[in-house]
């Protein structure tokens, strides 16, 4: 989850809308598998889609699609 109130994270990002990676927040796993598909800090991604429940989310980052479970984009805070 965000840290504070003003953090926006990945999940917040409406659908059709880009957002640039802030940072990454959470520990060990999590955060290298993150970085391992490719969102670092700096990093542009679109949100394609959201399924109907929220849970993927479909993002386009460095020019590919990719699956983030709720969880996963939680730990992305973006601007």
């Amino acid at each position: 989850m965000a840290e504070a109130g003003q953090d926006k994270t990945l999940r917040d990002v409406a659908i059709g809308e880009t957002a640039t990676v802030r940072r990454l927040v959470g520990e060990g796993a999590l955060k290298r598998h993150i970085m391992d598909m490719g969102i670092t800090k700096g990093v542009e991604v679109f949100v394609r889609k959201v399924a109907p429940l929220g849970d993927p989310i479909e993002v386009t980052v460095r020019g590919y699609e990719l699956s983030l479970r709720k969880s996963e984009a939680e730990s992305v805070l973006v601007i």
